[in-house]
């Protein structure tokens, strides 16, 4: 049976990261931080109100991350999907990242959820209806394929439409559940899908990951201006966070026709694009998606766009686009997916004799 996220359920939600003090008052411009080895001693703290507070608080790492590591030890790489502008198809890429690992069999692939109140990826990967099995105190991702599983907050919603109202301690509860408790196995990839912008998700991801090992984070982006503002403070983010880059992808990079295959700029890349950004960020550029509708139906039907349309322009980006993330982390790109799982052979389908769903 599948844990409710209402009484009674054996976690204490609630619980932060750590012991946070209760302040006072706002923390002032150059505070170390009430969770800082400093807190309530550095110069900043003269005359802050909080300063008797925090220099008593509980400090040092989580003492759960010692038995996160030992229980992700068995995961030999760990990548963040993260994106400043929501929007952007980031949970969709993350779908499609994983299905294109999966195409090689030899590979086993998971993907955790972190958009908690946004949860989209067990609609996009077809396991709306399931749910989490507990075995003692462990939790059993669901499973998507025989070498791709997904863990979410919706397998937990008593209702699909219910809404998740929670503030940050407790959606950091949760993801501590998730990479405590949860029984992954041997993975060789762990996509960990996270909401838009930089907030209390992304803060509690990386700090319990560090000591585990994160290979990086992909960026993810759409060609205007709009989009590329956010995902610089994304960067931002990486950078005093500690957090690798491996590169950014240009999702919805371009329009394609099914039909004729013609490319149109539905949003026209004013500044250069998510390519003139890594360039001057410095930063890999993983490759460009074109926009495909059958992308959103796929998703829609929770159906692989890999096993549907293998030879359409966006797969043929999507596998260059898996290949390029794993050799940013140092991996052979003919061990991440094989040049024979690159070749298909062109097929005429006979439309009246098509049996899929979009």
């Amino acid at each position: 049976m599948a844990p409710s996220l209402e009484e009674p359920v054996p976690i204490d939600m609630d619980a932060p990261l750590k012991a946070a003090p209760k302040l006072v008052a706002p923390e002032p411009e150059h505070c170390p931080g009430p969770e800082s080895q400093k807190a309530g001693q550095s110069s900043a703290c003269a005359g802050c109100p909080n300063q008797s507070i925090c220099a008593s608080a509980p400090k040092g790492p989580d003492p759960d991350i010692p038995l996160i590591t030992s229980r992700l030890s068995t995961i030999r790489h760990k990548i963040l999907v993260l994106s400043g502008k929501g929007g952007v198809g980031k949970s969709t890429f993350t779908t499609m990242l994983a299905h294109g690992f999966a195409t090689n069999p030899a590979s086993q692939v998971g993907i955790m959820d972190t958009d908690i109140c946004g949860p989209s990826i067990p609609k996009m990967m077809g396991v709306e209806a399931e749910q989490v099995h507990i075995s003692g105190s462990e939790w059993s991702p669901v499973s998507v394929a025989d070498n791709l599983a997904v863990m979410s907050v919706q397998f937990m919603l008593p209702n699909r439409d219910d809404a998740v109202i929670w503030r940050g301690p407790k959606k950091n509860g949760l993801i501590k559940q998730f990479l405590k408790d949860v029984e992954w196995g041997d993975l060789d990839y762990l996509l960990v899908d996270t909401p838009p912008g930089t907030s209390d998700e992304h803060l509690s991801v990386n700090s319990l990951l560090k000591e585990s090992g994160v290979d990086g984070a992909v960026l993810v982006t759409t060609p205007q201006e709009v989009a590329l503002l956010d995902v610089r403070k994304e960067i931002d983010f990486c950078a005093k966070a500690g957090i690798r880059i491996l590169g950014v992808v240009e999702n919805m990079s371009g329009f394609v026709c099914p039909k004729c295959a013609h490319r149109s700029q539905i949003f026209r890349p004013s500044t250069g694009g998510a390519r003139r950004m890594a360039k001057d960020a410095g930063i890999p550029f993983l490759g460009a998606v074109p926009l495909d509708p059958r992308i959103g139906m796929a998703c829609d039907y929770g159906e692989s766009f890999f096993d549907a349309y293998p030879d359409s322009p966006a797969c043929v980006a999507l596998r260059d686009v898996v290949r390029r993330v794993g050799e940013e982390m140092g991996l052979n790109p003919d061990d991440v997916l094989p040049e024979e799982l690159l070749e298909h052979e062109d097929m005429e389908v006979d439309p009246g004799q098509d049996n899929r769903r979009f």
